[in-house]
């Protein structure tokens, strides 16, 4: 059985701190924005608002860019941008890599991420005030404690899961 593959435990959280600042900007635009403005009659803005007026709103295009990102990031990991980034310019600038992890985890961590902004954008769509907010505010939380303090929420639910049976095992051949 052969060892997996190791990453640069650095990499994860520069991928992490970006994320959180992009993350950060649409939680502003989002309380400045269509989901969390009262409407003129009872009732909130984004409620009578038409399906243009949510696409368009600055918030939900931050937060689908985001979105794009998190899956780019999922489907093709080695060519997703920020990591790219760090793999070509940030980490040849720094010493040698003594901390390396299983990529399992973090890759996890951008599927949750992944749910969690999508769950926003459907929010969005469909008229929930603060749903967009809320989603990118939990995203935001997440991304901030992994690239201040190298604690990702994804990969706790990873190894969480795993030690439970229910992902990242080989099941045995019957």
């Amino acid at each position: 059985m052969s060892e997996p593959a190791r990453i640069d435990a650095r990499g994860p959280r520069f991928v992490a701190s970006i994320t959180a600042v992009l993350l950060l900007i649409d939680v502003f635009l989002g309380l400045i924005g269509l989901s969390s403005q009262p409407g003129t009659s009872s009732g909130w803005a984004i409620q009578s608002a038409s399906f243009a007026e949510r696409v368009l709103d600055p918030a939900f295009l931050l937060l689908l860019l985001i979105v794009v990102l998190f899956a780019w990031s999922v489907i093709w990991a080695r060519t997703a941008p920020w990591g790219v980034l760090f793999r070509s310019v940030v980490q040849p600038r720094l010493k040698p890599a003594t901390e390396f992890e299983d990529p399992r985890p973090p890759h996890f961590a951008q599927v949750v991420g992944l749910f969690v902004t999508l769950v926003g954008l459907v929010l969005q769509l469909v008229g929930v005030p603060w749903g967009l907010t809320a989603a990118a505010a939990a995203a935001f939380v997440a991304a901030f404690l992994n690239a201040a303090f190298g604690l990702c929420l994804g990969c706790q639910l990873y190894l969480l899961l795993q030690r439970a049976g229910v992902i990242g095992r080989a099941q045995p051949v019957a």
